[in-house]
């Protein structure tokens, strides 16, 4: 079964290659690769197979050689999950909400894995955001079937805050590594604010 995912844009950026001489201004051509402006697309990662993500982007560009893809001028950028029965574990066909993604680029490799410098995830479930913050040698990193990771991370939830240093967290909110010597947290045990169908809202009091 041929792979699903960033094969299928670098497909699309490929057969672009074959109008990079004609005077459209949306497509340019490059020695390796194609730039595509005004992009819409969805990447169905193979070793996420339940996850869509959906971009639009102002150019996205290609480098086959490195097997890499390049998406600047990001917008509307979300995780969906595709829903299943509980008892059955069988596909229903609906999607739901599952992050948003805010960056400013991202670079996609061969295995739909994605890093940028900087990036703000929210967590719909847990109205989580969480802001996260990497360098050119340390980027943050989105790693398709894991989670994703940062040097530098700050976590704002009804429940708790937190700063985190090497954060390695799921998508269901569960950190699973970070340097517990230079991190901290604090629980909202007395907040009012609850999470309910993915907004804050304020609830009275022992409700």
């Amino acid at each position: 079964m041929p792979k699903a995912g960033l094969y299928a844009l670098l497909a699309i950026l490929g057969f672009a290659l074959c109008f990079a001489f004609l005077p459209s201004g949306t497509v340019a051509g490059s020695g390796t690769g194609a730039v595509l402006s005004g992009v819409t697309f969805r990447l169905y990662p193979s070793r996420d197979a339940d996850a869509v993500w959906s971009f639009a982007a102002q150019q996205v560009s290609s480098d086959p050689v490195a097997g890499e893809t390049r998406l600047t001028g990001l917008s509307g950028g979300q995780r969906t999950v595709k829903e299943r029965d509980p008892r059955t574990n069988a596909l229903t066909g609906r999607e739901r909400l599952d992050a948003r993604l805010d960056a400013p680029d991202l670079t996609i490799d061969d295995q739909d894995n994605m890093t940028t410098r900087q990036a703000r995830i929210t967590l719909v479930n847990e109205c989580a955001d969480i802001d996260l913050k990497g360098s050119a040698a340390q980027p943050v990193k989105i790693e398709q079937g894991q989670g994703f990771s940062a040097p530098v991370a700050e976590v704002r939830s009804p429940l708790l805050d937190g700063h985190y240093e090497k954060l390695r967290m799921r998508f269901d909110f569960y950190i699973e590594d970070a340097d517990n010597e230079h991190s901290t947290t604090s629980s909202n045990l007395d907040t009012t604010e609850r999470c309910v169908n993915g907004k804050r809202v304020n609830t009275p009091a022992g409700t």
